[in-house]
């Protein structure tokens, strides 16, 4: 059985990362909130070290207590989520408003990513969750609700009540042990099952988004690209970075055997967004049709496809009025020799393309020359919806709530709403028709 990934896969790493949402104490000399989820951590341990052939004294989890500060301990969660074979999610409803947790899950999903881009299973196969309290539906992100889980599969009470329920009720204690278990059972078959990318422990931990995103329903962005497709692609383009449609363009062939696209959904969805992928195009006269915006949006601009006039204007168009709301990403493969061989004419088409569109107040727009790797625009990606979805919200129609079809004056004080002389026979009279109003509402 495999150890987990990284440092030479000695057991140095940890086999599984834990992540749950620390409960604060209300008073310093309460006694420890997370007592319960560290016994629960020590009972999952136990029994992946029995499971595996992990060697004397290898960390089978890893668990981050918050209660713990300093650049030591950043280190440690850093390199934890950069080499553990699989990440392990609480549930919890404090866990899905948890921006650290939100964190981690983030961190662990492009180690996932760079795995599907080159060739590897779906995503979400080193997630295996686990309920400390069972979470509704309606609470849960777009990056839980995309994972096919099935929690009843521990047993009815487990889903009924979560791990929490099972350890602190002595009549269940019995199906505690034996979810503890079976949780062991799937992390370690996981780990045998899926190879996860290593990732990189010096990633600055604290600038990576959430993939939670805000409470409430997921948002909508529409991803457009722009680019040649293998039948209509300039003289001299080799074709192995198209495909059929203009949306199978792979720009960082063949480091990479998907389309940039698909790559693109699956790290705005991890960023807990609904996300539509469309041909620029088809969708020009929609997108660029005058007033306020239905959606954010992302361009993923083919240089090689502005040598065609058309797509020329269709950029220009784009970038002529103020539509800050569609960020603009330009991958560019440092080890593509067509795109290095024409090099200047390609930067200087897009550049004259791209002129109308201040670089700030225009929305963002990634440099030409800035994304010359997959890993490279993975960065870039989050700051490009972060300005688009900013943008979308400061330009989007707004609908206030309607008032009440027949709003009744509100009763002042006697002597003030109905003036002198008014009986206090008419003012009970209108109260009672505002309660009246109010029950009938």
């Amino acid at each position: 059985m495999p150890g987990a990934v990284g440092a030479g896969g000695d057991g140095s790493a940890p086999y599984f990362f834990l992540s749950y949402a620390h409960t604060p104490k209300n008073h310093p000399e309460d006694k420890d909130p997370n007592i319960w989820v560290e016994r629960f951590h020590r009972d999952l341990c136990a029994h992946v070290l029995q499971l595996t052939s992990l060697p004397a004294g290898a960390q089978a989890g890893y668990m981050y207590r918050q209660t713990v500060t300093g650049a030591g301990c950043q280190d440690q969660l850093s390199q934890a989520l950069a080499y553990c074979s699989v990440f392990v999610p609480l549930y919890s409803p404090k866990y899905f408003l948890s921006e650290q947790c939100g964190r981690e899950w983030f961190v662990f999903s492009q180690r996932q990513n760079r795995r599907q881009q080159h060739g590897g299973s779906s995503g979400g196969r080193g997630i295996v969750p686990a309920l400390w309290v069972p979470v509704a539906a309606k609470q849960l992100p777009q990056a839980a609700e995309q994972l096919d889980f099935d929690h009843a599969a521990f047993g009815d009470d487990y889903a009924d009540e979560g791990f929490y329920g099972l350890i602190k009720l002595r009549y269940l204690r019995d199906q505690y042990e034996r979810s503890v278990y079976l949780l062991a059972k799937r992390i370690v078959s996981v780990a045998e099952q899926e190879r996860i990318a290593e990732g990189d422990p010096r990633q600055d931990y604290g600038s990576v988004p959430s993939a939670f995103g805000p409470p409430g329903p997921a948002r909508e962005l529409e991803v457009s690209v722009l680019a040649c497709s293998r039948s209509d692609r300039p003289e001299g383009r080799a074709p192995d970075c198209y495909g059929s449609r203009p949306r199978d363009w792979n720009p960082y062939h063949p480091a990479s055997s998907r389309p940039l696209a698909d790559h693109a959904v699956d790290l705005i969805r991890n960023l807990d967004y609904r996300v539509s992928v469309g041909d620029f195009e088809t969708e020009a006269e929609r997108l660029l049709a005058p007033g306020p915006p239905q959606a954010p949006g992302l361009l993923l601009l083919d240089r090689w496809a502005l040598d065609a006039p058309f797509r020329r204007e269709l950029l220009r168009r784009l970038c002529a009025e103020d539509r800050p709301w569609i960020s603009v990403i330009i991958p560019w493969n440092r080890d593509d020799p067509d795109s290095a061989h024409r090099e200047a004419e390609l930067s200087a088409v897009t550049e004259e393309s791209l002129a109308p569109r201040p670089q700030e107040a225009g929305g963002h727009r990634s440099a030409i020359d800035r994304l010359p790797t997959l890993e490279a625009f993975s960065r870039e990606l989050p700051a490009a919806v972060k300005a688009a979805d900013k943008h979308y919200v400061a330009h989007a129609r707004t609908y206030p709530p309607q008032g009440p079809r027949n709003p009744i004056p509100r009763v002042l004080p006697s002597g003030v709403g109905f003036g002198a002389g008014v009986p206090a026979s008419t003012a009970r009279e209108a109260d009672r028709g505002q309660a009246d109003h109010g029950q009938g509402a």
